[in-house]
C-alpha cells in the first residue's frame, strides 16, 4: 500500500493545529530598531597537525604571518618565504546582538579561504571583527571545536565526515564597541514577520483593549505604531509583547518541491467539484551484453554485441471525484486511494489550478 508520507504528514498537521491559535506579539512582530548586526572579520589559526594552507598556493597566509611577526618585533628577511603546514588563513563572521554592551562575549564562526585540510587542533589569534561600517565591534580569539574530521592517504585517497575546515568558538569574541541605540522617547514601531491586515488590525484592537483607544493604529499591513503611555517605557514593551493575539488566517497554498517531489498542502485549501482521470506510464529499458558465435570453418570471430529490451507498460487508470468544497483530509484520502505518487500529485495539483478547480495558489519551489 503506497502513502504519500509528505503530504500526509502535511494533512494531518495542519488538521491537528486548531482553526484559531492566539500567538504572543513577540512571535509575531518584533520592535523597529531591535536587530542584530553582522560582523566579519580575518586572522590565522595555527597550531594545526600539517593540515593548514600550502603556501605556494596561498601567498596571502605568508603574507599575513610576516605582517603579524613584524607587529611583534620579528623580521623575516626579504626574498625568504617559510613552507608553512600548521597555519591558515580564515574568515570570521558573528552577530552582533541588539543591546550588546562592551565586555560582553558572542559566539563566532571560523571558516578556511585557503587550502587548509582540516582546522582540526587549530587556534584563532586575535583578529577583529568589523561592521558594515568598517568599525571594529568585537575582538576574536580562542581555540575551535571543529565537527568535521577528514583523513588522507599518501596515494591521495581522501574521505571526510562533515566539513572539517570549518569550526566554530563559543564565546569567542569580545563586544569592544556598542552598536548606537534607537531613540528611547516617542511611539514604539513594531513591525510584523509576515504582512498580513487581519493580525495587524487585531493587534491594534487588542492594544486599545488593554491601554486605552487611540495607543495604536496601523500603518500598513506590517508595521503598527504604538504610543507608549507616561511610566517605565521597558515594562511597557514588556507587557507589550507577551500580548496574546490571534492572527490571521494564512493564505491557501500549496507547496511543491519540484527537486525533491514534497507536496505541502496548507489548511484553508479546497477544491471545488471535479472529477480527476489517474493514470501512469512505464517505460522500461535493460540493457544486455550476448556474444556473436560465427559458424563451423567459417572465417568469422567471435564477438561480444549489445542487446537492448524495451518494455512500455500502461496502467490502468482509474477517475476520482472530488465534491465541492472538499477539505483537506478528504483530498488526502482520494489521492491516497489511487496510489498516486508525489510526482502525480504534481500532475493532477496544475491541472486543477488549470481548470479553476483548486482554490488555492500553487508554487513550485
Amino acid at each position: 500500500m503506497r502513502i504519500l508520507v509528505p503530504l500526509l504528514i502535511a494533512a494531518l498537521t495542519a488538521l491537528a493545529v486548531p482553526a484559531a491559535h492566539a500567538e504572543r506579539i513577540k512571535d509575531l512582530a518584533q520592535v523597529a530598531g531591535v536587530r542584530g548586526n553582522p560582523l566579519v572579520g580575518y586572522g590565522l589559526v595555527v597550531g594545526l597537525d600539517g593540515s593548514g594552507d600550502r603556501t605556494s598556493q596561498t601567498p596571502f597566509t605568508v603574507q599575513s604571518l610576516k605582517s603579524m611577526l613584524d607587529q611583534l618585533g620579528v623580521s623575516i628577511p626579504p626574498g625568504v618565504n617559510p613552507q608553512l603546514k600548521n597555519v591558515a588563513a580564515v574568515a570570521i563572521h558573528a552577530e552582533l546582538p541588539a543591546f550588546a554592551k562592551p565586555g560582553q562575549s558572542i559566539d563566532v564562526t571560523v571558516s578556511s579561504i585557503g587550502n587548509a585540510g582540516s582546522l582540526r587542533g587549530g587556534s584563532l589569534l586575535m583578529a577583529p571583527l568589523r561592521g558594515a561600517d568598517g568599525q571594529v565591534y568585537a575582538i576574536a580569539q580562542g581555540n575551535l571545536v571543529v565537527g568535521g574530521f577528514g583523513a588522507s592517504g599518501k596515494d591521495g585517497s581522501r574521505i571526510s565526515v562533515n566539513a572539517p575546515n570549518g569550526g566554530n568558538i563559543p564565546n569567542g569574541a569580545i563586544v569592544e564597541r556598542a552598536v548606537p541605540g534607537g531613540a528611547q522617547s516617542g511611539p514604539v514601531t513594531l513591525n510584523l514577520h509576515r504582512a498580513d491586515f487581519t493580525t495587524a488590525a487585531r493587534i491594534v484592537s487588542a492594544i486599545d483593549g488593554v491601554f486605552g483607544a487611540g495607543h495604536a493604529r496601523a500603518l500598513d499591513g506590517v508595521t503598527i505604531e504604538v504610543t507608549p503611555p507616561a511610566g517605565d517605557r521597558i515594562a511597557f514593551l514588556a507587557q507589550l509583547e507577551s500580548m496574546d493575539v490571534a492572527p490571521g488566517a494564512a493564505a491557501a497554498k500549496v507547496i511543491v518541491n519540484s527537486r525533491t517531489g514534497t507536496v505541502v498542502m496548507g489548511g484553508q485549501v479546497s477544491v471545488l467539484p471535479a472529477a480527476v482521470a489517474h493514470g501512469s506510464l512505464t517505460v522500461s529499458i535493460v540493457e544486455d551484453m550476448q556474444v556473436s558465435q560465427p559458424e563451423p570453418f567459417g572465417n568469422g570471430r567471435t564477438a561480444v554485441v549489445p542487446k537492448s529490451s524495451v518494455d512500455v507498460r500502461q496502467d490502468g487508470g482509474r477517475m476520482f471525484m472530488f465534491e465541492g468544497g472538499t477539505s483537506l483530509e478528504a483530498i488526502v484520502r482520494a489521492v491516497n486511494a489511487v496510489g498516486a505518487a508525489p510526482g502525480d500529485i504534481v500532475a493532477i495539483l496544475e491541472a486543477l489550478k488549470r481548470a479553476g478547480a483548486l482554490r488555492a495558489e500553487l508554487e513550485v519551489i
